[in-house]
């Protein structure tokens, strides 16, 4: 089973969904408690059991091993679908034949929550449309997540993330300069539909307690992408300016970026004129200095603010200057590699990994999740116990017995 204490552990959830947005969502419920029935397609499962290398394969001593250790393709797990899908279970079943729709279709009339992600009119067509499931189980909560949304001029259309990113504005004002468009290193687009999609779904079942019934939430990957627009989307439809890519630099506060030191680069945030004038303190520098005494000052000569930074900054070395920054009480960083992270203090103490045991690979560390719960006396009441992803069809058996004793 998924998680088995949490906020959600009362709710069962059958996640028709594959590659990310869906199961990123559905991780999210399994996170929070909730038993998350993954329904995989024979013979491969998910996509995202495909999408590598990196691959890992069983070893001799029970723990993830390398290409090398193995030449079976059948033993592999791909660490794209291991980042997706901790916490649930996985049953195959193939929607076109009668007794799997019926295992389905029993799975439904249990179920509190529904995420799929196909094509519009796929489920119509293998009989076993959203409107005949809530006909069935009416206080089913269905989630329903496309590439860019269920109607309209586009509706239907395929999506993926980076066609996302572009389609949805994100790539335009991400990169170096307005004519290096670069995607956002993660699948942001993918990932936020997922994040939306399970937020939504949080106040159906709210709601249904009220009512007694379920709805469908619909979302897409590029509802979720012009969701975090943020100022740069009220910069067009307020102001009528058109966000560029601006590199690393904030295009509405300076100084705010990556800045170049004697060693390397650090990144600073001097958010407000308060901070401006503690930062030109603490580096001997004049804060009513000829156009840059306010913010909107200095964004208009950003470079020049840049190269006057970049000028204080050479004699430091980025360790050193990061003290100082702290001493000074300017928020300030460096870029970590993503190994640096996971092996970053901070990062253990937030509960950010978390070791489980695989079927096949034995002893993994995953990302764990975002969010901690605490109670009223400031005790942590997260629930501390995580499965790991599950291998193709690892509990076929054990979901089909559980709907024949509770039949």
């Amino acid at each position: 089973m998924g998680g088995s204490s949490g906020p959600l552990a009362d709710l069962l959830v059958v996640d028709l969904s594959r590659a990310l947005a869906g199961p990123h969502a559905t991780m999210m419920m399994g996170d929070l408690g909730a038993r998350v029935v993954k329904v995989e397609v024979p013979g491969h499962g998910d996509d995202t059991r495909g999408w590598g290398p990196p691959f890992r394969w069983p070893s001799a001593d029970g723990h993830a091993g390398s290409r090398a250790e193995s030449s079976d393709d059948a033993e592999r797990e791909s660490t794209y679908f291991l980042s997706a899908n901790r916490n649930k279970e996985s049953v195959v079943l193939n929607l076109k034949t009668d007794d799997d729709r019926q295992v389905l279709l029993e799975l439904v009339d249990r179920a509190d929550v529904l995420v799929e992600n196909f094509r519009t009119g796929v489920l119509e067509r293998l009989g076993i449309g959203i409107a005949d499931l809530q006909a069935r189980n009416p206080r089913l909560v269905v989630l329903s997540i496309t590439g860019f949304g269920h109607d309209g001029p586009d509706g239907g259309r395929a999506g993926y993330d980076q066609i996302a990113q572009g389609e949805a504005g994100l790539m335009s004002i991400t990169g170096s300069a307005p004519d290096d468009p670069q995607k956002v290193g993660t699948p942001i687009s993918d990932i936020l539909a997922g994040m939306y999609g399970a937020y939504g779904v949080m106040a159906a079942l709210y709601e249904r307690e009220q009512t007694g019934r379920g709805q469908v939430i619909r979302t897409s990957l590029l509802a979720a992408t012009v969701g975090v627009h943020g100022f740069q989307g009220t910069r067009w439809t307020v102001a009528g300016e058109v966000g560029r890519a601006a590199g690393n630099h904030h295009p509405s506060v300076s100084p705010y970026g990556l800045f170049r030191c004697a060693d390397g680069a650090v990144q600073i945030a001097v958010g407000s004129e308060g901070l401006w004038h503690d930062f030109c303190k603490g580096f001997d520098l004049d804060p009513a200095m000829t156009g840059m005494a306010t913010n909107p000052e200095r964004v208009a000569v950003r470079d020049d603010v840049v190269k006057v930074v970049e000028w204080v900054f050479a004699e430091w070395n980025a360790e050193e200057l990061l003290v100082r920054l702290e001493e000074v009480g300017i928020p300030a960083g460096k870029v970590r590699s993503l190994d640096e992270v996971y092996s970053w203090d901070q990062t253990a103490s937030q509960g950010l990994l978390v070791d489980v045991e695989h079927a096949s690979l034995g002893r993994l560390s995953l990302p764990g999740p975002p969010l901690r719960f605490f109670d009223a006396e400031g005790s942590e009441t997260t629930g501390a116990h995580h499965t790991a992803p599950p291998v193709l069809d690892e509990h076929g058996s054990r979901v089909r017995a559980w709907l024949k004793e509770t039949g």
